[in-house]
């Protein structure tokens, strides 16, 4: 991968990370409220679910991307961590953060989906 190409993925990574930065820091969603009214509970309590879900999904996704600069940093971007081919350029370019080959990730994928809560575990027994 060259020079300019790195650069361009660092970039979007550190967009990325600043705009997820902002989004987590923002816990308004998640305050409890109360309320005289019993249907206004539960409104308000599945608004407040929702809320932590799509922070836990964003706090996620935020340390995938700085897991991204760290690969960037370390010299590690575009290899897959499990098998160590080349990440296709598609790919990054799609999901600039992946660790993994879409061979792996699928793999991950299907493991998630079976329950298996380890990832290295899941890979180490898939391959």
């Amino acid at each position: 991968m060259t020079k300019s190409e790195i650069n361009k993925f660092r970039d979007i990574l550190e967009a990325k990370a600043a705009e997820l930065s902002e989004v987590v820091r923002n816990r308004d969603g998640i305050v409890i409220e109360k309320s005289p009214d019993a249907l206004d509970e539960v409104q308000h309590a599945a608004e407040r679910e929702l809320a932590i879900r799509n922070l836990d999904r964003e706090s996620k996704l935020l340390a995938q991307v700085r897991g991204g600069l760290r690969r960037i940093e370390d010299g590690a971007f575009g290899v897959c961590l499990h098998c160590e081919e080349d990440i296709s350029p598609k790919r990054l370019n799609a999901v600039p953060w992946t660790p993994y080959c879409i061979s792996c990730q699928e793999q991950a994928d299907r493991n998630q989906e079976m329950g298996v809560e380890d990832l290295e575990e899941m890979l180490v027994t898939a391959a």
